[in-house]
């Protein structure tokens, strides 16, 4: 493997470790305060076209990466769903 790909492996678990870790917090935390529903949508969005751009340019780095971030919003926008659905029901 060259340096470079060393590099961006190590960006990407940089990357996914951050949006790991915030998913992680509303999860456990149960709660949607400070989270905006668009951002996993925007997250989504960009992931699906940032595969497409680096399976046309042969980039397993990032084809992987941005599969796995896509994986992470997916993950995060149901847990920002279940924890609103928590909310409203509570205050019913």
């Amino acid at each position: 493997m060259k340096a470079e790909d060393w590099l961006g492996w190590t960006a990407s678990a940089v990357l996914l470790a951050t949006l790991g870790r915030q998913v992680y917090v509303e999860w456990r935390e149960h709660t949607t305060k400070g989270v905006s529903a668009w951002l996993f949508v925007g997250q989504v969005t960009a992931s699906i076209g940032f595969i497409a751009y680096s399976w046309l340019l042969h980039n397993v780095v990032f084809v992987c990466t941005n599969a796995a971030i896509l994986a992470t919003a997916m993950l995060g926008q149901w847990t920002y769903w279940h924890n609103r659905q928590r909310t409203n029901s509570a205050q019913d």
